[in-house]
C-alpha cells in the first residue's frame, strides 16, 4: 500500500507519550493511537484511542474504514522501521 499521504508523530508530554497518524490529503483526518502490549513487538497496530475527522465523512463508513485501517497499518509500519517525527510536550 501506498502509504505517502500519512504522517506519524509521537509527543511527550505530562500525561505520558502520545501516538497520533494524521492524512495529509482529503479526506484528512487524525487518528490517536495507544500502542497494543498484547501484539508480539509490544506496539502493533495500535489500539485507537480517537478519530478527529471532519463532518462531511457522515454516511461514507466504509470507505472510512478502509481508511482507518490503512492508518493503523501504517502506524505498524513506521513503529517497526523507526519511521516517525518525535515532538517533546
Amino acid at each position: 500500500m501506498n502509504f505517502s499521504h500519512f504522517v506519524r508523530i509521537d509527543r511527550d508530554g505530562r500525561g505520558g507519550e502520545r501516538h497520533y497518524v494524521v492524512h495529509t490529503h482529503d479526506p484528512k483526518f487524525t487518528l490517536e493511537l495507544d500502542p497494543d502490549p498484547a501484539a508480539p513487538d509490544r506496539i502493533g497496530r495500535g489500539i485507537i484511542k480517537r478519530v478527529c475527522v471532519p463532518n462531511s465523512w457522515a454516511g461514507e463508513y466504509g470507505q472510512y474504514g478502509k481508511m482507518l485501517a490503512a492508518a493503523q497499518q501504517f502506524f505498524a509500519e513506521a513503529s517497526a522501521a523507526g519511521e516517525f517525527h518525535r515532538q517533546g510536550g
